[in-house]
């Protein structure tokens, strides 16, 4: 049975989350303001616990958990973000975590993962199905499935970036979130229309992954096979039951960058503005740095996801051109 969560659901994580999650910096650009022609708010969950917004759904989804439920603890599937989030989440409630991991995930979130005392069970994410491994390894130890965005608290969690954002810089005309499977922009959108209901809400997925926006064209959840992009965050393959309704409900439109958009605006964050972003964490910035929406004359905000990328990778994304 589904239950879709409301914007109450967000407040009352936000309650939560108080003094546990960071609140982030809101940061602002004269450069990139001048770039897309408007004025763009920035929430840096880069410098969120983990890395990453992930954090917030994670904690609130285990919070709600009760003690029978935390006694076997925890197992989730995530290619890194999540599996920080719920592994640190998990070890500040003192429980138990299993985290399914693709092989191929980025060193420092399987290093991270581990470095919070997760246990993490490999698989390979062109022939394995995780979600599958994941019920079973649940079912096996008792143990609480918590999925990285199908989830009603987990879309609750997610939502409280967006919530700190509008209330700091007050109303804005569009709101452009970073889409992987769903979480973080079904949480936008429910607080987006309840705190700035004349927003814009616009999802941004890889080029080469736009599940999402095919989901929200045909009114329907469409699957494809597993995406190839360096936004190792958002290489689903469908968005999720639970937060699919409130897609369709509240978000504007889902666009899409490429791989060399993203590359280009996370050297922009970086000479710039001097912060470190991970492609996934740029896909809503990409798209209005990178003229894939028109965002003249508005006061944008701007989700800035995550920033775990291992510096090596790093160096080697910055050193290509978008002309490679």
């Amino acid at each position: 049975m589904l239950r879709i969560p409301t914007v109450d659901d967000v407040r009352t994580a936000r309650t939560r989350l108080a003094g546990v999650a960071h609140k982030t910096p809101v940061l602002t650009s004269r450069t990139a303001n001048e770039i897309a022609g408007a004025m763009l708010f920035f929430k840096a969950e880069n410098l969120q616990r983990t890395g990453a917004f992930k954090f917030r759904g994670a904690y609130n989804a285990i919070a709600t958990l009760d003690a029978s439920a935390r006694k076997n603890g925890v197992v989730a599937f995530s290619s890194g973000n999540h599996a920080q989030a719920l592994a640190h989440a998990a070890k500040l409630h003192g429980i138990s975590a299993t985290i399914v991991m693709p092989r191929d995930a980025p060193e420092i979130k399987v290093a991270a993962t581990r470095g919070y005392g997760a246990e993490i069970v490999f698989y390979d994410r062109y022939s394995d199905d995780r979600e599958e491994i994941s019920r079973r390894l649940a079912a096996e130890r008792g143990a609480s499935l918590i999925p990285p965005y199908d989830h009603p608290d987990i879309i609750a969690g997610q939502g409280t970036a967006a919530l700190e954002l509008i209330e700091e810089v007050g109303e804005i005309d569009l709101l452009a979130v970073p889409l992987g499977g769903g979480g973080l922009l079904a949480g936008s959108a429910l607080v987006t229309r309840a705190l700035s209901p004349g927003c814009a809400v616009i999802g941004v997925e890889p080029e080469a992954g736009n599940d999402g926006q095919q989901s929200l064209r045909s009114g329907d959840i469409v699957h494809i096979p597993v995406p190839k992009s360096i936004a190792d965050g958002a290489v689903t393959t469908h968005v999720g039951h639970h937060n699919f309704p409130v897609l369709k409900r509240d978000v504007t439109d889902i666009v899409t960058v490429s791989d060399a958009q993203l590359i280009e605006t996370m050297r922009f964050f970086a000479e710039r503005m001097k912060i470190i972003v991970e492609p996934t964490g740029c896909l809503a910035a990409a798209a209005l740095l990178q003229g894939a929406v028109d965002c003249a004359g508005k006061r944008v905000g701007v989700l800035l996801s995550g920033g775990n990328i291992d510096l090596p990778a790093l160096s080697t994304l910055l050193q290509r051109r978008a002309s490679d």
